[in-house]
């Protein structure tokens, strides 16, 4: 598989876990000029704007290590733009879920909550 094949592969075996754990996916890949969000997932208190990290096992930089906070700022500034274009009342929660493969298959999937917020940025929500 190659790198783009392998980054959907993770992000469909997510969109799967986060279903399985009750939420609705709202969009994928959400785009803004600079930023992405992989999966934006809903359930009756939260918006959860999820940052997928597809590795092959044994990788060096775990998925969590990848996100480094000018990523961070990314997806909060792509997650402002989705907010300001979406209205609602929920909880906003930026969460990250690694997926580990081997053999074109998922072998795990560590699933973050809460893996970062928007603490020391300049939004408000």
């Amino acid at each position: 598989m190659i790198k783009k094949q392998i980054g959907n592969y993770g992000e469909m075996a997510v969109c799967k876990y986060l279903e399985m754990h009750g939420y609705t996916i709202v969009k994928r890949n959400y785009c803004i000029r600079g930023g992405e969000i992989d999966i934006i997932a809903t359930n009756d208190e939260i918006i959860a704007f999820v940052e997928v990290k597809t590795r092959k096992k044994g990788s060096m930089v775990s998925g969590l290590e990848a996100v480094n906070d000018r990523k961070k700022s990314l997806i909060i500034k792509t997650a402002t733009d989705y907010c300001s274009k979406n209205p609602m009342d929920l909880q906003l929660r930026f969460d990250v879920a690694e997926v580990i493969v081997e053999n074109n298959r998922v072998e795990k999937i560590n699933y973050i909550s809460n893996a970062f917020d928007a603490t020391g940025y300049d939004i408000f929500f």
